[in-house]
């Protein structure tokens, strides 16, 4: 790395917690990150997407809580500017970053196991909102889910990031995918990811007709979640992947009587008790990038972060949100 001054860097700050996001702050003039040591690289960002968790930590409703202040952003896209010990290799290259935050930031000095090569065929900002949506779908789906090729998919909050993503890579593994969406915009998005049918629902009271669903991919709960479970067949599988609408209430005899399999879904938590094979569901999702490359709704500035963590809590964001940097 260059020894004469580098200048502070622009960054979004959380000062403090809050549910109004009141905390949030652009700082035009932030300390520089560390410079990397053994082990370590520094990344210049050139793109950052949103995930819900990045949201939740504003107001330290997620299970990790960074201590204050932090910079939240957990993937971004951008090149290795600096290396240290056992790194060196990696200088130069553009890659994808992952971690538990420190993304809506110019530079980010992180373990070199954080970063890898961007899959051919994405550019910055597909790069950037790949790997948390498309991550999650392969160990729901795929891992936990077992999905078979012509098998019936019902994947709620299907306009967002993590439903779209489900929605993806469940139409390129064959089966017939049913998309739930509370606006018409975002089923229209599910229906370019590959949505075979959609489904258009009231947000506060949920209706769904639909029978003879094999898998349930759930990212919302909240209310959403018994009308979802009914959808399903005898024997049929649901995946518990977040609670965007909120907690959950199911009564737990409707999985009895219809002999039900409930998976709660992790696919970070996966790879820290498996590293070997967190390491084979990246390279599943990184094999079909071209395939899942994920649908961006909004690229905003990073000064204007604030509005992407706006659109996302009031569920009117269409696709992932992608900060440039």
């Amino acid at each position: 790395m260059d020894a004469g001054h580098i200048p502070a860097m622009r960054a979004i700050v959380c000062h403090h917690l809050a549910a109004d996001r009141s905390g949030l702050r652009f700082e035009p003039d932030w300390p520089e990150p560390a410079a990397p040591g053994a082990g370590e690289v520094t990344v210049a960002i050139t793109r950052a997407a949103l995930n819900f968790p990045d949201l939740l930590m504003l107001s330290g409703g997620y299970q990790f809580r960074p201590d204050l202040p932090f910079i939240p952003g957990t993937e971004a896209c951008g090149t290795v500017i600096a290396a240290g010990t056992g790194a060196e290799t990696l200088l130069g290259a553009r890659v994808i970053v992952g971690g538990r935050g420190g993304c809506f930031a110019e530079r980010l000095t992180l373990a070199a196991t954080g970063v890898r090569p961007v899959p051919p065929g994405l550019d910055d900002a597909e790069a950037a909102a790949f790997t948390v949506g498309a991550l999650t779908a392969w160990v729901g789906l795929m891992t936990r889910g077992r999905l078979a090729a012509g098998e019936r998919v019902l994947v709620t909050g299907a306009g967002g990031g993590m439903g779209l993503a489900a929605v993806a890579l469940a139409a390129q593994e064959g089966a017939h995918v049913t998309a739930v969406a509370s606006s018409p915009d975002r089923l229209a998005t599910a229906r370019a990811a590959g949505a075979h049918d959609t489904i258009l629902i009231e947000r506060t009271a949920p209706d769904i007709t639909l029978r003879d669903i094999d898998l349930v991919f759930d990212p919302v709960g909240g209310a959403l979640a018994l009308p979802a479970l009914r959808t399903l067949r005898r024997g049929g599988r649901y995946l518990v992947i977040g609670f965007v609408g909120g907690m959950a209430s199911v009564p737990l005899n409707r999985a009895l009587i219809k002999e039900i399999a409930i998976l709660g879904v992790r696919a970070g938590e996966y790879a820290r008790q498996d590293p070997a094979a967190g390491q084979r569901h990246i390279a599943a999702i990184d094999a079909r990038a071209a395939a899942l490359r994920p649908q961006i709704g909004a690229v905003v500035p990073l000064a204007d972060a604030g509005a992407l963590f706006a659109a996302m809590a009031a569920g009117t964001l269409a696709g992932k949100g992608v900060v440039r940097i």
